[in-house]
């Protein structure tokens, strides 16, 4: 699906939240670098482990991010709305996504390689800025659910068992 079409751009794409605050200038620049699809709910979009190649935002529906420690069950880190960005794995360099993603509706999504934001940033600093300001928000934000997770597991676990007397 083009993002722009005929100069215009899409009103549902510039009004998400990772996109609020740049001029139509700025749209026009970044958003020919992304592409829109759409899932079916159940879709898998990428698993834990996979090549982390597509940074991804959610126009609609809804995003499940799964993460699977080695030594535990799988567990829910969060449930990325419209405007909401996951995959950013790919916008740091990774090699591979830390967790999966899960489409749990029917959902529209817009994702970029990761060397294709890499050039936004080089290519237009002050918009790059920006977008890294969002995703480090991001970043911040789900690593500290996941800590909270993490901690009520071990927390079950060690009292949970002991009461068992495990």
């Amino acid at each position: 699906m083009a993002i722009i079409l005929n100069n215009m751009i899409d009103d549902k794409y510039a009004s998400l939240m990772f996109f609020q605050g740049l001029s139509k200038e700025d749209l026009s620049f970044i958003l020919p670098f992304f592409t829109s699809a759409s899932y079916v709910g159940g879709t898998t979009i990428f698993e834990q482990g996979e090549n982390a190649d597509y940074l991804y935002l959610v126009v609609s529906g809804e995003i499940v991010i799964r993460y699977k420690p080695a030594d535990g069950p799988t567990m829910t880190v969060t449930r990325v709305q419209p405007g909401g960005v996951f995959g950013w794995s790919a916008a740091m360099g990774n090699t591979t996504y830390t967790s999966g993603a899960i489409c749990s509706l029917n959902s529209e999504v817009l994702s970029i390689p990761g060397q294709s934001l890499r050039t936004v940033c080089r290519q237009n600093p002050t918009v790059g800025n920006i977008l890294l300001d969002r995703l480090s928000l991001v970043i911040a934000e789900r690593k500290s659910k996941r800590q909270g997770q993490v901690s009520a597991i071990l927390n079950d676990n060690i009292y949970h068992t002991n009461a068992r007397g495990g």
